[in-house]
């Protein structure tokens, strides 16, 4: 059975984060799962550089790893390989250019706002402050991609059973017997797919067929809309959500544009959500950064834009306000450094070839594991497993809080915050940015990257400026010591994404204090 006990029993992800720091290596990490079954896990700069950039086609996603996801991502971007793959990059890539998303920023800040006001009403008819973080957050996340992919607003926040929201939640959280079935398609060859016929009449199927339902009538509506504007005198000006750039394009069938709807949808939700739980989990664990982060954006973000009636002057919020606070922008990168949503995945070997010197195989099975390199001691140093977002301020560079690559680079951030500090690089960055592996690197790094750390920015600054948040009595964790299951001291959920488990916490009003 090789490794395969205990990569089923932790969180995924979780023995190659030991593995990293224990297990003498050269970059490359050999262990056995099921069947004893060769991996290789990818974790030195040279070797990421190899599969991720220089021979980035010559490894393609898994065929039982593909048919795992394509029910709930669509055999969009995400999946695509080769020619394919890129020609579709190429034709969404402007919905993500540099200033698409800062016109993506009253959105954002529009979603916040309603969401911590919805939750003020809520915690005051329900008297005692509990809340379930996630339940909440997925309802913000839901609106906001949804505001970003085909320009329409779901209204999560505000009507949670709608059918949208309610058949996602369904598709995003199967019964435990699809959850077993899907997670051991990951291990077994792909032939053992077609042998259980019950995953493809399963929940997820069935949920999955309602969503493209719906995203068929929105491909439909956008282009009605957007042909109406080319005729209209002046010309109305265009969308430029992830749909309106795509079919202006002209270069997905109805189809196609079908699955890359869900493909942002779920890697926008999910990645949103789980930063976002990981965000209120480490705010509850130290007050002190609840107290900074607020102090910070209120001496940036002008009073009038946490109004309960601000969505009528939306647009008028500006980028600036979010990306000059410094140490919110450390603490966001820290908590993408420490959660990556993605805890790993997975590629095979197209053809015969070589990593970091070491001959593989066609066939060979390769891991890519964010949740173990973004916490090597080696780049990181003894600090690697701790949560520090101070790791990101210097007083002396003005460096980003991230990684550029060739299709998306960062714009720069602020040049100093209240207290005189700079954002810096990370002293793992600066020994290589292969240090990080949130987003990937190369031609199939995450096209999406600046459009998640600005949204997760205002959803941090608006929740600090709202509440003071503590961990419920129930929830415990804090400070604990990690066990089986657990990491940080809380249990790690791994289904789409790796999330806190059951996150509750208590929230005290503070507007106006």
């Amino acid at each position: 059975m090789g490794h395969f006990w205990c990569l089923i029993n932790e969180p995924q992800g979780q023995p190659l984060r030991r593995w990293i720091n224990e297990v003498p290596h050269d970059g490359l990490i050999r262990y056995l799962d099921f069947f004893n079954r060769e991996r290789i896990a990818v974790v030195g700069p040279r070797a990421l550089a190899e599969i991720l950039v220089h021979k980035a086609y010559d490894f393609t996603k898994p065929a039982q790893f593909v048919r795992a996801l394509e029910n709930i991502l669509g055999n969009g971007l995400f999946l695509a390989e080769g020619d394919v793959h890129k020609r579709q990059r190429k034709n969404v890539l402007p919905a993500f250019s540099y200033r698409n998303i800062k016109a993506f920023y009253p959105s954002f800040w529009s979603k916040s706002q309603e969401l911590v006001h919805c939750l003020a009403d809520h915690v005051t008819m329900a008297g005692d402050g509990y809340i379930d973080v996630d339940d909440w957050v997925s309802r913000a996340a839901f609106d906001i991609i949804g505001l970003a992919t085909f320009g329409h607003d779901l209204e999560t926040i505000t009507r949670p059973d709608a059918l949208f929201a309610k058949t996602y939640r369904k598709m995003l959280s199967p019964n435990r017997w699809s959850l077993l079935l899907g997670f051991l398609v990951m291990f077994l060859p792909a032939w053992f797919w077609w042998l259980i016929p019950i995953l493809h009449t399963s929940e997820i199927t069935r949920a999955s067929n309602t969503i493209k339902r719906i995203c068929r009538q929105m491909i439909h509506m956008q282009k009605t809309q957007l042909q109406a504007a080319a005729r209209s005198v002046p010309r109305t000006p265009a969308h430029r959500d992830i749909l309106s750039v795509a079919i202006a394009s002209g270069a997905f069938s109805d189809e196609e544009l079908v699955n890359q709807l869900m493909t942002f949808l779920a890697a926008g939700h999910e990645s949103t959500t789980a930063a976002m739980d990981w965000s209120v989990y480490e705010l509850c664990r130290d007050p002190s950064a609840q107290r900074r982060i607020r102090e910070e954006v209120r001496s940036h973000v002008p009073a009038h834009h946490f109004s309960r009636h601000h969505h009528h002057d939306a647009a008028r919020f500006h980028a600036a306000c979010i990306d000059r606070c410094t140490y919110l922008q450390a603490f966001c990168a820290e908590i993408l450094r420490l959660y990556p949503p993605i805890a790993l995945t997975m590629r095979v070997a197209a053809r015969d070839t070589s990593v970091a010197g070491t001959f593989v195989p066609k066939g060979t099975t390769v891991v890519l594991a964010p949740w173990a390199v973004n916490t090597s001691r080696e780049t990181w140093g003894d600090d690697a497993l701790l949560f520090r977002p101070e790791r990101w301020l210097s007083s002396t560079t003005p460096l980003p809080a991230g990684i550029s690559h060739p299709d998306n680079p960062p714009p720069p951030l602020a040049k100093k915050s209240p207290d005189g500090e700079k954002l810096d690089r990370s002293k793992g960055l600066e020994k290589t940015p292969y240090a990080l592996l949130t987003f990937l690197h190369g031609p199939r790094s995450c096209i999406g990257q600046s459009f998640a750390r600005a949204e997760l920015a205002c959803l941090v600054a608006a929740w600090v400026c709202a509440f003071e948040t503590e961990f419920s009595a129930a929830a415990g964790g804090a400070g604990a010591a990690d066990t089986e299951g657990y990491v940080a001291g809380v249990r790690v959920v791994t289904g789409v994404s790796a999330k806190p488990g059951g996150l509750k916490v208590k929230i005290r009003n503070i507007v106006g204090e």
